[in-house]
């Protein structure tokens, strides 16, 4: 029977297109006399991923929830942060309070986020110093996250996650998807010209020079304790001329690529989001696996957000994680073929009137990932 199984699903992976060349996790080969050798799956590293979340707030109900759908390892939220005019950033105290209270439930507090840099807009972001290179406000603001970086090491965390944005997470109007679903959609042609941020205009050498000012003062630091840094793409990639005056250096391959290559160092990577690493491309459904492997063999990929679209660059819909364009079986075995060992996590789900808190959403992408990823551990 297991023999049976095994044959019916290397029949199924083979007609999907799952070994194919490029990203093929078994591959037959010919010996010096010509027979073809069937390559053992043992030459695979063995599966080191999980399934995480950053659903919030960190508190009992989000725990319990996230144990039952099999999460065992989180990127948490301090609850109730004394966070102010003076002070944005998670303290020793409030990342040990959080760190003890998923333990108490069974989960590994694996990454946190860094308050100053969500991916909010800066017209809503309290804090945007960093972002707007406003002096001398900008060097408190990265003293604050260099003192979280300490902190994170105190109390164990391991990783952080962060954005370098000014435009924040941009979006046209909803479009109807399956069961009556609403699927975030950004199409280009129906944006329109949008009034310009506070910002004003963001060229591409200005916006490198903000992310490099950053990322000089923090990553030694992330260096001498130990700590990940993982840096979200834009989101979606906008046109080379930028949308509403600012250039998104990090909404594009190249962009990411140069963006690793800033600093030599194991604590500098990405918080690769294959949704906005998809949406940067014209042919995403063929051309993303390539984008993880190349990242994935330099060991630059910290946390993984695993959502799905249907479309392609200027054009697409995030839609539910198994019924889009991205093969997540293939994503997920090229990662465990360049040795990835961090999370894997839903970010976006479709929202529905009668799943105001989407969790009805996330426990499908849960569950969807679990088999996933136990079908990759098995091959």
């Amino acid at each position: 029977m297991r023999k049976m199984l095994r044959r019916h699903f290397l029949k199924a992976a083979a007609a999907s297109g799952v070994f194919a060349t490029g990203s093929t996790c078994f591959s037959n080969e010919a010996n010096s006399e010509g027979s073809v050798v069937d390559q053992s799956p043992s030459q695979l590293p063995p599966i080191r991923m999980h399934v995480g979340t950053q659903r919030r707030p960190t508190d009992r109900e989000t725990l319990e929830f996230c144990k039952r759908h099999g999460v065992d390892r989180v990127c948490g939220y301090p609850l109730d942060p004394d966070l102010n005019d003076t002070r944005q950033y998670w303290t020793l105290d409030e990342l040990e309070r959080t760190r003890d209270r998923c333990e108490q439930h069974g989960i590994a507090l694996d990454m946190v986020t860094v308050p100053l840099l969500w991916s909010r807009s800066v017209d809503v972001a309290r804090f945007s110093a960093i972002m707007l290179a406003d002096d001398p406000e900008r060097d408190r603001d990265i003293e604050h996250v260099q003192d979280m970086i300490r902190h994170c090491a105190r109390a164990g965390v391991p990783a952080f996650k962060y954005n370098l944005n000014l435009l924040g997470v941009l979006r046209t109007e909803p479009t109807p998807g399956r069961g009556g679903s609403r699927y975030p959609t950004w199409r280009l042609a129906e944006a329109g010209e949008r009034d310009r941020t506070r910002a004003g205009i963001v060229n591409a050498d200005e916006f490198w020079e903000r992310v490099e000012y950053f990322l000089d003062r923090i990553i030694p630091v992330c260096d001498e304790y130990g700590i990940r840094a993982a840096c979200h793409p834009h989101d979606p990639g906008v046109p080379p001329e930028g949308f509403q005056g600012v250039a998104r250096v990090l909404g594009t391959v190249d962009g990411l690529r140069r963006f690793a290559d800033l600093h030599d160092s194991d604590h500098h990577g990405l918080n690769f989001c294959v949704g906005s690493v998809s949406e940067m491309l014209e042919d995403p459904a063929s051309e993303v696996y390539d984008v993880v492997r190349h990242f994935g063999e330099r060991g630059k990929l910290f946390n993984i957000h695993m959502r799905n679209i249907r479309g392609r660059r200027d054009d697409f819909q995030e839609v539910y994680i198994d019924e889009g364009d991205i093969d997540v079986y293939r994503v997920l075995m090229t990662l465990r073929e360049t040795g990835y060992s961090h999370m894997v996590m839903p970010d976006h789900v479709p929202g529905h009137p009668d799943d105001p808190g989407r969790r009805q959403g996330f426990a499908h992408a849960f569950g969807y990932l679990q088999g996933i990823m136990n079908a990759v551990g098995r091959a």
